[in-house]
């Protein structure tokens, strides 16, 4: 039969994030599954139908992979494992290039279901490597594509990981429409589909809350809570816990942001995942010092955050976060000059943010400005946060900068 049952074998467990233990399940070990795919064995009808069902594939589609492979079938099966080794070791930027030339082929195969696991590789890899627009390009043929129409389960992890993207870029409406429409989807029976309507969950929550909805984004996060139980996985349930501390503290419930965020802390490993570690403590940091937690646990917060972001390796955004962490840090301990400075330095890349980030970044130059008493400056920087936004879709913060503005029209009356 050759390498090509195996190499599809590990192609389709790879998509599925199975292991080669929880592939074999009861039946086959891993030392097993790994011969198999390594084509050192050769599976018999029975093996073949075990793993189907395994799958969650019909037998027939399985048998198939054991018959000879065009040259075109065996370079996107390359590609394919080649995307999947990349996004394992964080090379977006390869998982992109390979994924995407490995659905083109599918493509030109007409293979429809590793047209749609490749492109949806590549969406991910191209959201996760900064590049926005790429990624939403990717994620809408998706969207549009048949199969997703027909399927609840892929129509939930598209517009899932769609609305990450729209919340990415600062677009609010946007972020909340495709969320919602994968929270109403529901979470499915498979672990696959209850992942994905977790993160759809997390982040309608995250755009309900950069938009001001408090209310409607606690009532989901009541929902997100309820999912938590002994059999969640540490690194899920830091999660959860971590987006309900968020919510918690910028409703200025002090006492539960805590309490959810130091849960996060315990169970949230960086050995797990670092890049996952180093967006907590920026988070954790952030909505801390919007809450005017001034204290030691914020700034080793905000030290992990930079340190973590050093070794994983920042985009140009995530670098200017982790900036205006230090920067509110020195504003709200009336460090005006080292505040300013770092913002200054900012501004000069707030294109590179997200709208509402580059509003609150904006926000706080101005209130910086006010306090060193240059209010024809601070005006300019609330008028810029302003712009910014309303360009998101964030009302309520758009209204805070312009009552600063009305506040120095009055004073300068």
């Amino acid at each position: 039969m050759g390498s090509s049952f195996g190499e599809r074998l590990k192609q389709e467990r790879l998509s599925r994030n199975l292991t080669q233990a929880e592939l074999g399940g009861a039946l086959y070990s891993a030392s097993y599954i790994s011969l198999l795919e390594n084509a050192h064995r050769e599976p018999t009808t029975e093996i073949i139908k075990q793993l189907a069902q395994q799958l969650e594939l019909a037998p027939s589609s399985v048998a198939q992979w054991a018959q000879s492979s065009t040259p075109a079938e065996s370079e996107g099966l390359r590609l394919s494992l080649i995307a999947r080794q990349s996004w394992d070791t964080r090379d977006y930027s390869g998982a992109a290039s390979s994924a995407k030339a490995a659905a083109e082929l599918a493509c030109s195969a007409k293979d429809s279901v590793t047209w749609w696991n490749m492109t949806f590789l590549a969406a991910n890899s191209l959201l996760r490597n900064g590049d926005h627009a790429d990624a939403t390009a990717s994620l809408q043929s998706l969207l549009e594509h048949q199969l997703t129409r027909d399927s609840d389960a892929l129509s939930l992890r598209a517009h899932q990981v769609m609305a990450a993207a729209m919340l990415a870029q600062g677009s609010l409406p946007e972020a909340i429409n495709h969320a919602t429409l994968a929270v109403e989807i529901g979470s499915g029976d498979s672990a696959e589909e209850f992942g994905a309507y977790l993160l759809a969950l997390q982040t309608l929550i995250g755009a309900l809350t950069e938009a001001g909805r408090l209310d409607e984004a606690w009532t989901h996060t009541m929902v997100l809570a309820e999912a938590v139980t002994d059999q969640t996985p540490p690194q899920m349930a830091g999660e959860i816990h971590w987006v309900i501390g968020n919510v918690a503290f910028i409703r200025q419930d002090i006492r539960t942001g805590l309490e959810h965020h130091a849960k996060a802390s315990r169970l949230l490993s960086p050995a797990a995942d670092l890049s996952r570690w180093a967006q907590f403590n920026k988070a954790t940091a952030w909505v801390r010092l919007m809450a005017g937690v001034v204290e030691p646990a914020t700034l080793q917060a905000i030290e992990r955050s930079e340190l973590a972001h050093s070794v994983v390796g920042a985009t140009v955004a995530e670098t200017l976060e982790v900036s205006l962490l230090r920067a509110r840090w020195h504003f709200l301990n009336n460090e005006i000059p080292q505040a300013l400075d770092l913002l200054n330095g900012i501004e000069m890349q707030w294109d590179q943010l997200a709208p509402h980030i580059a509003g609150d970044s904006a926000l706080l130059l101005g209130n910086a400005l006010q306090a060193a008493n240059r209010l024809d400056d601070a005006l300019a920087a609330y008028r810029d946060a302003f712009d910014r936004y309303t360009q998101a879709g964030a009302s309520d913060r758009a209204e805070v900068a312009a009552d600063h503005m009305a506040s120095i029209h009055t004073t300068s009356a």
